[in-house]
């Protein structure tokens, strides 16, 4: 990785006996802090002193000022952890994942109250100023609103061609389905497209909806090899003036229709045979989950199927560092839930859960090749979004991977139909992998 050229970050030059001695002081404080610490990530000072510089070692965590890191030790905020990587005062080289794994291990530390005094006195030392992009904070800030189409395009309308630099050439923006890890990218998105259509039972003449449709994907797949009649909603500008153009490309447009809506504005005396939401049920917020399951329920046919896919969480949404960053820079609305808490609501909404299935792995491995292609096109990322942008996608991505390797996130598939109906499909799930 290249480094960056830091700019208006202590615009007025420390001395050089002053970063000497805050060069001295990191050394000692880092020092005593990770002593025993051997894991996969080592720490660089701004002068090159390295710790933990060994075999073992996946990611580099570099401090480009004494400044941030006085005030990571102060606060012990991974807020303004992050927010230093996106300004530049931290650079990450190497695996990027690898660096979550210090974090566990700096939770468990226990420090004697006398190192920590004496620690608290040597960062006082430490001297300079962080400077942070104010006006993304505040842009993020104002643009966290539920559901809204602005919060919506926070996220999505960074620009197509950002996207089309890390994603498989269909642009599908979610979790792939993968036979083994030598599968491609490419391959293991088409197999998650009709691995959705095949739990939906799909026939030619079916009307299915997509709520939250994306790029178009799955609604040019599902119209082209099932011969379903498919429309697809999102408050996307960018991803709803693609898929038009994606639809007019396959020649579609006698099956296939993308409008920009809300699903709660979806007109009511229209029903659908099939309904599935991929990947837009984590901008919901629980609270919103009766609105948004019931609205599914009155637009869905009797004996009809709904298939929704979406992240959990084995906690629920909690006020943390971690959920802070994300709502604060990545997804304004978005909260994960439980998957009993997920499968309940549904219930409660009248819908039966038909089917349950976990894609937790397949994530991560998707994740994993996003991380790689963006890096491998670091300069054209920026050049179409900014720096920030780049390094933004690079550490949420990269985390959320983690975290998935990890378990404490997970992605479901939950196929459901109404309660107290006839079902319409077979007694066994043989036919979803009978090709």
């Amino acid at each position: 990785m290249h480094y960056l050229k830091m700019q208006n970050i202590n615009k007025v030059p420390a001395t050089k006996q002053a970063n000497h001695v805050s060069a001295k002081l990191a050394q000692h404080m880092i020092s005593t802090l990770l002593e025993s610490y051997r894991g996969s990530t080592s720490i660089r000072l701004w002068d090159d002193w390295m710790l933990n510089d060994g075999p073992q070692t996946k990611c580099s965590l570099v401090f480009r000022q004494a400044a941030v890191l006085r005030e990571l030790l102060l606060k012990r905020d991974m807020v303004k952890l992050g927010e230093a990587y996106l300004s530049g005062g931290i650079d990450i080289d190497g695996e990027l994942e690898a660096l979550f794994d210090l974090a566990p291990w700096m939770q468990k530390l226990h420090i004697p109250l006398r190192t920590q005094l004496s620690l608290l006195f040597n960062v006082l030392r430490l001297r300079g100023t962080v400077e942070y992009d104010e006006a993304r904070q505040k842009r993020a800030s104002q643009e966290a609103h539920r559901n809204s189409q602005a919060s919506i395009s926070h996220h999505y309308d960074v620009s197509n061609d950002f996207y089309k630099l890390w994603l498989d050439p269909q642009m599908i923006y979610s979790c792939a389905y993968f036979s083994d890890e030598q599968q491609s990218l490419a391959d293991a998105q088409s197999d998650k497209l009709d691995h959705i259509c095949r739990k939906l039972r799909l026939q030619a003449g079916q009307h299915l909806l997509d709520i939250g449709c994306g790029w178009g994907a799955l609604v040019c797949w599902a119209a082209k090899h099932y011969g379903v009649t498919s429309h697809g909603i999102t408050l996307s500008q960018q991803q709803y003036e693609y898929a038009q153009q994606r639809i007019r490309e396959l020649g579609l447009q006698d099956q296939v229709t993308v409008e920009l809506r809300d699903y709660r504005d979806m007109p009511m005396d229209i029903q659908y045979d099939r309904i599935v939401s991929v990947g837009m049920f984590e901008h919901v917020g629980v609270k919103n989950f009766p609105v948004y399951f019931g609205t599914v329920k009155s637009l869905l046919k009797p004996g009809g199927l709904f298939l929704n896919h979406g992240i959990t969480n084995d906690t629920g949404w909690q006020k943390t560092d971690l959920t802070r960053f994300i709502n604060h820079y990545v997804f304004p609305d978005g909260e994960l839930a439980r998957i009993s808490d997920v499968s309940r609501a549904m219930e409660e909404a009248g819908f039966e859960v038909l089917d349950v299935e976990s894609l937790r792995r397949h994530y991560a491995m998707t994740l994993r090749h996003w991380v790689r292609a963006l890096e491998q096109n670091r300069e054209s990322a920026i050049a179409e979004s900014s720096e920030a942008t780049y390094r933004l996608w690079r550490l949420y991505m990269a985390g959320s991977a983690y975290y998935f390797n990890q378990g404490s996130i997970n992605v479901y598939q939950l196929l459901t139909g109404h309660a107290h109906q006839a079902l319409s499909i077979p007694l066994r799930r043989d036919d979803i992998y009978q090709h």
